[in-house]
């Protein structure tokens, strides 16, 4: 009964939050009204600005800020208690994951959707631009490298996913024909799609897909190497063929596997089956970090994560049509991701605890087997293990609604792939975006066409992923930055907010100010914790771009309060 507590109170906050904080934020803090003309109307082009009802760029938009982000996060996270976990999610989620998305979202919908690393130019200076350029730009490049590497993870652990994840393509570019060629009903033809998929996934089962070595490159080489081809087409190509129409599908995909979790949850604790096994506050796991700061770095997506600024600025600002939709899609996108987050949470702090095969075969449940997957930072800080004990924790739950367990462990095994590829191709294509809009800030003709600079960002991402060898894995070796280096730019675009609510005079700007103030501080506290860990470990990569991250960060808060001093100053001298 404890596991339904947790997910009721959780779910009615959620509620409760859009509908009075979301919507004040929205009507009173940023003033959205659809008087005011989106960029996906004023230089529609078919391409990448095309306007799009609210349901279908809602789809996009979740699918492409959740990817694997909020079911790593916590499964890791929870490692010093599922209280804290809970707290900061639902906490986080509301007051600053939702206020960062939305308010990126608005500024670049009113500034022709340049992304928010361009419009830091316009609302502190045009230095700000310049450093905020090379975070983002080494974030995406992470990103791209390690989700290439993430969908190989999960191909190799559930092969039986391949099969389905793949052809989500084809029903995704014969849903957008229909729906955009050939004027098919929205409900009728998603109908269809979302049936195609799941018949997918049972024949996934039946027909699970390992890939060989090929020409001395290990399995997850391959892959990356496909993922990577693949997510150059799937950024150039119009939004409307493929990332849109299987965004929409992956949302209804989401839709489902909540819902299922959501009654998976009741029937196994009705069963007496479903029982919180995870401790609810350990503040010193063994080998792992403080809890303070490291909590709020490891637990972002889901709370709060820079990467969702890139996303709103990027595509999402682009397909907006009215822009009393960016709520929905903004601040509503992210209070379902805490849902999503909360539901993680569950499985792995009390799903897991139904059955768990641990070493030799042996069945363990309850305390015993969180303990055995827990049982130090080590075991809990992997990509593989925290996906596997999120896709057995869910498969454990719903399996009480009648789903088989191996069935089960497909549908969780598709849609975890089917995330991660969403946000490889989304990051793939704001890369592509920001490497355009640096081209042109520093007058490189080469840099602003669309495939030269979708063919940068993923040969770029390439190189970093075969850096180490043929295994694809090279970006692990950064992975231990991004953490951080994502919580700084969440800070810093938080701070661009701040300062463009600023603008409007009264104390609206305390809505981002308060939210910026604790992710600065949070940030450098963790990325200083990493500085003292890099070297102390003799690693000088790490250490020497992690020691640049700081300067970015520190450089652009003195840079923004420097700003706010000498407006102040001017409005006083004038006076």
């Amino acid at each position: 009964m404890d596991a339904i507590l947790i997910m009721v109170v959780a779910f009615v906050g959620y509620v409760v939050a859009y509908q009075l904080y979301g919507r004040f934020v929205g009507k009173k803090i940023f003033n959205l009204s659809n008087d005011n003309t989106t960029p996906s109307v004023d230089m529609e082009d078919g391409v990448d600005y095309v306007p799009t009802k609210k349901g279908i760029i809602f789809g996009h938009h979740f699918t492409s800020i959740a990817g694997t982000g909020p079911i790593v996060g916590p499964a890791i996270g929870i490692i010093w208690g599922w209280i804290p976990a809970l707290i900061w999610v639902l906490v986080g989620t509301i007051v600053m994951g939702a206020v960062h998305d939305f308010g990126s979202l608005v500024i670049s919908l009113r500034n022709q959707g340049k992304s928010i690393s361009e419009v830091t130019a316009k609302y502190i200076n045009p230095r700000t631009r310049t450093i905020f350029f090379i975070l983002v730009l080494l974030e995406l490049w992470i990103v791209i490298a390690v989700f290439g590497l993430v969908i190989a993870i999960i191909f190799n652990m559930y092969p039986q996913s391949v099969f389905p994840v793949w052809c989500e393509i084809p029903i995704s570019i014969i849903l957008g024909y229909a729906l955009y060629k050939k004027g098919a009903k929205v409900g009728i033809a998603t109908t269809v799609a979302v049936v195609a998929m799941y018949v997918t996934v049972i024949l996934g089962h039946f027909l699970p897909l390992s890939m060989p070595a090929i020409a001395g490159i290990p399995a997850t080489g391959v892959w990356s190497i496909i993922l990577l081809v693949y997510a150059f087409i799937a950024s150039t190509l119009p939004v409307t063929t493929l990332l849109q129409p299987r965004d929409f599908i992956n949302s209804w995909q989401l839709l489902i596997a909540m819902a299922l979790l959501v009654i998976g949850v009741f029937a196994s604790a009705f069963g007496g089956a479903l029982n919180v096994v995870a401790p609810a506050v350990q503040m010193v796991p063994e080998g792992a970090p403080p809890m303070w700061p490291m909590l709020f770095i490891t637990i972002a997506c889901g709370a709060i994560s820079g990467f969702h600024s890139l996303v709103s600025s990027g595509t999402s600002a682009k397909q907006v049509h009215y822009e009393e939709d960016a709520l929905f899609v903004g601040y509503g996108s992210m209070v379902m991701e805490g849902a999503l987050a909360t539901l993680v949470i569950i499985a792995v702090a009390a799903g897991i605890g139904i059955a768990y095969n641990g070493p030799d075969g042996v069945v363990l449940t309850g305390t015993a087997a969180w303990t055995q997957h827990y049982s130090s930072w080590a075991a809990a800080a992997g990509l593989g293990s925290k996906i596997g004990a999120f896709v057995e924790g869910a498969a454990n739950m719903i399996s009480f609604v009648g789903v088989p367990k191996a069935i089960g462990i497909v549908i969780m095994g598709v849609f975890v792939a089917s995330f991660a590829g969403t946000t490889l191709d989304t990051a793939t294509r704001i890369q592509r975006y920001v490497i355009q809009e640096l081209g042109s800030d520093v007058k490189a003709s080469f840099l602003q066409g669309k495939y030269t600079a979708t063919a940068v960002a993923v040969i770029t991402a390439g190189i970093l992923a075969f850096a180490t060898g043929p295994t694809g894995t090279g970006a692990l070796k950064l992975w231990p930055l991004f953490g951080a280096t994502n919580q700084a730019l969440a800070g810093l675009a938080l701070l661009t907010i701040t300062m463009y609510l600023k603008q409007n005079g009264g104390v609206k700007f305390l809505v981002g100010l308060i939210p910026a103030v604790f992710m600065v501080v949070m940030t450098l506290w963790g990325l200083i914790y990493n500085e003292v860990t890099f070297i102390s470990a003799g690693n000088a990569l790490l250490y020497i771009v992690n020691a640049i991250v700081i300067l970015i960060v520190v450089w652009m808060t003195i840079e923004t309060f420097a700003k706010w001093f000498s407006k102040n100053q001017a409005i006083e001298a004038t006076a």
